[in-house]
């Protein structure tokens, strides 16, 4: 019981540990406030193949999607970086406009093996091209190209992963239809490369072991996230018609960014991106609770990038209680199933498949502001949420369970925000 004569939550440790020491209530928020964890996000409007103000081994993650080579949108900026590609374009030159594209790319490769850290990993969205020239049809495989150069810089490769934009578009199949030897299977994945500088990092000091488990993902989120094919991710390719529809699209899916830093990444961790674009990654960072560093060649994609700070805490408090809720069915649906779990999570006191998962936590982002262009500051709560923070073992009684998911539905659905649109 507290001191008022209310029952302590045994599921909220904060508060039991509050109760249990008699801190006091001034000191107990000052308390929150001094341990409130923050993040910082900076946004620099240069070309990244020179980062200059990123030091030599300062980023845990590099995640990306650069434009994609050969795919006509991409042709003109290209060219402002080398001439040589529309001279190539224009003599009809695939193979060597293809390679003089990746020559553009190469030095952000280059800068981003310097900044990263040693047991660092990039994640690098790309899709191969195809493309007619001089009535030539061809694939252009990026993901190659790309794979090459990185290893020459000193990369392991690890597996990557293929998600899969598959379309019901009647125009999707290439070539000569039914007819034999004329048609061509569709390209309806994109790859995402994986790739590790140096050894597999370790966490040595007893609050970066913490931060770690406090950073955990969920046993089937695991399963469905490293598996190596994603079928549940819907995009939208790069090939669009104008730049209000580019500004607009989900070509990098807010969905394949958030996961990337989630499993490569640990909270309070640095993450670049070299192509930020509308600012996914931004926006993924923020919501994961890790800093970022983004670099953009297009100063006109500014206003969109800063309409981050007006949705992202409402979109990311939506998030954490949909994966909070997407939680609680599997247990429900497993307990109906295949039985019981063998341990529960420390702070929501909900049942969780593995060791590893007991410390998982999740922080709201309280609170944005901008200090100065291109920056953003979070604060975040240091609190498990409410509505998850019980005492399950009643709740999931055998003749209550259909309950279960019903009555936190409410919590974690509503319209989709405006920044979700965005991404």
């Amino acid at each position: 019981m507290s001191r008022q004569g209310r029952p302590v939550d045994p599921a909220c440790p904060v508060k039991l540990f509050f109760y249990l020491t008699g801190v006091k209530k001034s000191a107990r928020k000052a308390l929150n406030l001094a341990n409130r964890m923050k993040t910082n996000h900076k946004i620099i409007f240069s070309n990244s193949k020179k980062m200059d103000d990123v030091p030599s081994e300062s980023v845990d993650l590099m995640v990306t999607s650069p434009p994609y080579p050969m795919i006509e949108m991409w042709d003109e900026m290209f060219a402002q970086q080398s001439s040589s590609v529309k001279k190539a374009l224009e003599k009809g030159d695939g193979p060597n406009a293809f390679e003089l594209m990746h020559q553009v790319l190469d030095p952000v490769w280059n800068e981003v093996f310097r900044v990263l850290k040693y047991g660092g990993f990039a994640c690098i969205n790309i899709g191969d091209a195809t493309r007619t020239i001089n009535g030539n049809f061809a694939l252009y495989p990026n993901h190659i190209r790309i794979l090459k150069c990185a290893l020459e810089l000193g990369f392991s490769a690890l597996p990557c992963i293929l998600w899969r934009k598959q379309t019901n578009a009647p125009n999707k199949f290439m070539g000569s239809g039914m007819l034999p030897a004329g048609a061509y299977v569709t390209l309806e994945h994109e790859y995402i490369l994986i790739l590790r500088k140096g050894p597999k990092r370790e966490f040595k000091k007893e609050g970066d072991k913490k931060t770690r488990r406090e950073s955990a993902i969920f046993w089937e989120e695991r399963n469905s996230w490293f598996s190596d094919v994603w079928f549940d991710v819907k995009g939208t390719p790069q090939a669009l018609n104008d730049k209000d529809s580019r500004l607009r699209s989900a070509a990098y899916p807010f969905e394949v960014v958030y996961r990337l830093i989630n499993m490569y990444s640990a909270k309070g961790d640095m993450v670049l991106d070299p192509f930020l674009g509308t600012g996914t990654t931004t926006a993924a960072a923020i919501a994961s609770g890790r800093n970022s560093i983004g670099y953009e060649i297009d100063p006109s994609l500014e206003n969109i990038i800063d309409r981050i700070k007006d949705v992202i805490v409402d979109s990311s408090r939506q998030l954490i209680r949909k994966r909070l809720a997407k939680h609680m069915e599997f247990v429900v649906d497993r307990l109906k199933t295949k039985g019981g779990f063998k341990y529960e999570n420390a702070y929501y006191g909900f049942p969780v498949m593995t060791a590893q998962e007991k410390e998982l936590i999740f922080n709201d982002p309280v609170n944005i502001t901008q200090p100065d262009a291109g920056m953003f500051e979070v604060d975040y709560s240091d609190k498990p949420q409410r509505e998850y923070c019980q005492d399950w073992s009643d709740e999931l009684q055998e003749h209550k369970l259909d309950n279960v998911s019903q009555n936190l539905h409410h919590t974690a659905t509503g319209k989709n925000s405006a920044q979700m649109e965005l991404f």
